[in-house]
């Protein structure tokens, strides 16, 4: 576990004792957590000033618009952590499910904005990278 910390100091934003419990049974998940955070050192931040002594690995997720323009982070939906222009934003999550495609290699998930929002000239696509 110390070595996990050591190569990915990004997850001591969870805390120590969360690192503990989770290496065991989900360190692949962690790394991929870490990789993510790393390219998005906002989500450090956001990270430490919530409690996560109870949020399963699994359940974060890491969406990013089509266009690069925002990178949003949920912990605890329906609530969601975006960031647009160094700025971090809290907003209620209100993604649909909208197709699979090639992303950065892999095969993603892509999301669109439901409600209103999604009849919108504007509205982004967002793919899951986590």
């Amino acid at each position: 576990m110390e070595e996990l910390l050591r190569e990915w100091p990004e997850l001591n934003a969870f805390g120590v004792d969360w690192v503990k419990a989770w290496a065991p049974h989900a360190r692949e998940r962690l790394i991929e957590i870490a990789k993510v955070m790393r390219r998005f050192p906002w989500m450090v931040d956001v990270v430490r000033q919530r409690p996560m002594s109870i949020l399963h690995p699994y359940m974060i997720e890491i969406y990013v618009a089509r266009d690069g323009s925002e990178v949003c982070l949920s912990l605890n939906p329906p609530k969601v952590y975006c960031a647009q222009n160094g700025a971090v934003k809290e907003m209620r999550q209100g993604l649909v499910f909208s197709r699979y495609e090639v992303y950065e290699d892999k095969m993603r998930e892509v999301y669109r904005p439901k409600g209103l929002l999604a009849f919108a000239a504007v509205a982004r696509e967002y793919v899951r990278v986590l």
